[in-house]
């Protein structure tokens, strides 16, 4: 089984994921991606490589990121320590002070028990398969093991939070004067630095899910739990409220009424202004396969093309980067804008989304109606043999057929999870009903034929 998976190397820490791992990771990490121009460039004029590590707040993100450090200071790589920080922060900063590349230590929306460890080339930029691999296999070679002035240092970052909000605050197309906005931070690593940029950039702020304690990230609060958000936006009688994961890599939206906007609307919201504006190159938006149905049309009635790729926002800016597109994401919130950042920016997406609202005067739902959703059911059929589905003949029969009764009306996607013993079934319909009818069905027979 490959150690990373769809992103990063991810499990349950001190369970697979332990400091010994995350030290030689870090290890190997150096020896890949300490390697490149500019590391050898600077390795020739005496000084080390750079690279910054941060981590969301779950406890043992503690450990984990000294290990880390001690694996690239060991390795002869100078270390920024930022400290709690969103991921998307972390890459922005690997780019703002020309790091060598970057460690951010979160599992994101999992649970606290779980971690990760994401990794970022130069430029925080995240890596392709091939580099991955390279890092991998360096587990098993030889590390870097300088002595005396060649041993990197570890240093804390001591600007980094302000660098990062000074950078959202100047991305903004319209100040957020008027607006009061609930802020769900998930307990997680944009506790800090989400409400004050919000206020910053003039929204009146309401906060919910900004106590974290190390073992309470994501814990029915956040962009996977959105009842709080919603009740606390009608409560209050906010104007939208905004949800983030843990390491604030996603953003998704309630309107005043507490309905949820996810990412597939945010995007349609964000690609409809940026074409008003001139900045979405080539009227195209690049999303994901489970992207809805609405999206594809409510985009092809505005004039832009919507460009699919595999699940996983890493896909997503791979076709991005490939052909300079300016805007691209998934339903989950990974709202990726090139213009401002490398990587999906839940912070950043947010005070767009809001700034949109201030700028044409319209409320979220107003603005949301761009796009009708589909009914879409989801279905993940756990504890089967995920690794068969493409060869499993009855079962893509069965798909086939479903498709071609929904004919034009729906869409099916079957799809094996990149990190879990699971199969997930899509179906969007005309009806709830019928999705969810056509998505029994599908189960039923992915549970028959590929039993574990």
């Amino acid at each position: 089984m490959p150690l990373f998976g769809t992103d990063g190397v991810r499990g349950l820490a001190n369970g697979p994921l332990t400091a010994d791992l995350a030290l030689h990771l870090a290890q190997a990490t150096a020896v890949v991606l300490g390697q490149g121009r500019t590391a050898t460039a600077r390795r020739a004029a005496g000084k080390r490589p750079t690279a910054v590590v941060a981590r969301d707040p779950r406890v043992s993100g503690e450990f984990l990121s000294a290990a880390v450090s001690a694996g690239l200071a060991s390795s002869g790589v100078d270390v920024l320590d930022a400290g709690v920080l969103p991921t998307p922060a972390a890459a922005f900063l690997i780019g703002d002070i020309d790091a060598d590349f970057g460690v951010m230590v979160s599992a994101s929306h999992n649970p606290a028990p779980d971690n990760g460890i994401k990794i970022f080339a130069r430029g925080g930029v995240k890596l392709p398969d091939v580099v991955e691999q390279r890092i991998e296999a360096a587990l098993d070679g030889d590390m870097l093991q300088p002595t005396g002035a060649g041993v990197g240092r570890i240093r804390r970052f001591a600007d980094a939070e302000d660098r990062y909000v000074v950078h959202l605050l100047g991305s903004l197309p319209h100040r957020l004067d008027g607006l009061h906005v609930v802020l769900d931070c998930a307990h997680g690593a944009a506790a800090g630095v989400s409400p004050e940029t919000f206020r910053d950039a003039g929204a009146r702020v309401t906060v919910i899910g900004a106590d974290p304690d190390g073992l309470n990230i994501n814990d029915g609060v956040g962009s996977t739990h959105l009842d709080q958000l919603a009740r606390k936006v009608r409560e209050v009688g906010a104007d939208v409220g905004i949800a983030h994961d843990g390491d604030a890599d996603r953003c998704l939206a309630v309107d005043a009424a507490g309905r949820i906007v996810d990412g597939d609307q945010i995007m349609a919201i964000l690609a409809v202004a940026m074409k008003d504006r001139g900045r979405l190159v080539d009227d195209t938006l690049v999303a994901t396969v489970m992207s809805n149905l609405g999206l594809h049309r409510a985009m092809a009635e505005n004039g832009i093309r919507v460009v699919q790729t595999a699940v996983g926002d890493r896909y997503v800016l791979e076709a991005m980067n490939k052909n300079g597109y300016s805007l691209g994401g998934e339903q989950s919130g990974h709202v990726i804008m090139s213009d401002f950042a490398t990587t999906g920016d839940g912070l950043l997406t947010g005070l767009h989304l809001v700034a949109e609202m201030a700028r044409q005067g319209k409320s979220l739902a107003e603005l949301a109606s761009v796009m009708t959703v589909f009914p879409q059911v989801l279905l993940n059929v756990r504890d089967v043999d995920r690794t068969r589905v493409a060869s499993d003949e009855v079962l893509q029969a069965e798909v086939e057929a479903v498709q071609a009764e929904l004919g034009d009306t729906g869409r099916v996607l079957l799809r094996a999870s990149g990190t879990e013993a699971l199969v997930r079934v899509m179906v969007e319909a005309a009806d709830a009903a019928s999705a969810q009818s056509y998505a029994d069905r599908i189960a039923a027979v992915v549970r028959e034929r590929l039993a574990a």
